[in-house]
This record gives C-alpha cells, sequence and structure tokens, in this order.
C-alpha cells in the first residue's frame, strides 16, 4: 500500500530497535489501510500520530512493548479483546504490542474503521451528546 507518509514520522520509527519498527510499520500500514484519507503527524514534539478530522491513533515506543493509543475510546468496542490499559479512561485507550507476538490486525482495523466513521460524525462528545 502506498500513502504519503511525514518524514518524521520515519524518523521516530527508524529510530527504534528492529522488533519495534515492525511493529510500528504494522500498525501504520493498519491505519492508513482503515481510510486512505488519514494523516500523519507529529505531536508532543516527538509522538507518531495519526489523524482524520480529529486523533485515530498515536504509537509510543516503550521499553518492552510499542502502545498504540486508540482515541475516541468511550464509543470503540472490543469484541476480541485486544485492549490491554485504559479501559476506563474516557480519551484513549491502549492495546500493548510486544517482541514476538503478532497484530491482531482484523480487530485493530475494524477499531481504526470505527473511530475514522465517529470522528467524521462529530466525534465523540457530539455522538455522545446526539445519542
Amino acid at each position: 500500500m502506498v500513502y504519503p507518509v511525514d518524514p518524521r514520522v520515519d524518523a521516530y520509527i527508524d529510530a527504534l530497535p528492529d522488533w519495534q519498527q515492525a511493529i510500528c510499520r504494522e500498525v501504520r500500514d493498519l491505519v492508513h489501510a482503515a481510510d486512505p484519507e488519514v494523516a500523519e503527524t507529529i505531536k508532543f514534539k516527538v509522538r507518531p500520530y495519526f489523524v482524520l478530522q480529529g486523533n485515530v491513533c498515536a504509537l509510543l515506543a516503550a521499553k518492552d512493548h510499542v502502545n498504540v493509543f486508540l482515541y475516541d475510546s468511550a464509543i470503540v468496542p472490543d469484541p476480541a479483546g485486544i485492549i490491554t490499559g485504559g479501559h476506563h479512561n474516557t480519551t484513549a485507550r491502549t492495546v500493548a504490542v510486544r517482541r514476538g507476538e503478532p497484530i491482531n490486525a482484523a480487530a485493530l482495523t475494524a477499531m481504526f474503521t470505527h473511530i475514522v466513521a465517529n470522528n467524521r460524525a462529530g466525534g465523540r462528545r457530539k455522538i455522545k451528546r446526539d445519542g
């Protein structure tokens, strides 16, 4: 899949150990596959964010895993049980992916697609107010 990249996101990923690079690149591909209009940017000086009419997700490499921060957490269902943190957070939840652990691509893509649809519908707060 070919999509516009932000060279700052490339620099963030390229600076990581090989196993974290692989996770970040797979997540990057999945979020762009969920909607080709998703854009990349850097927020908070170094953190890669993927946005489309609001935040969709962000990446943060930790010592022994990569966190994928999913936004719009109050609405996005998790039937596959891939959420590992922030279960009661009203802003974002996380999926921690550890070295050698497969990514549940179908579940993560479904979440990205849902978040984008919610963003296009006016975002989490508007949907909760109208719903």
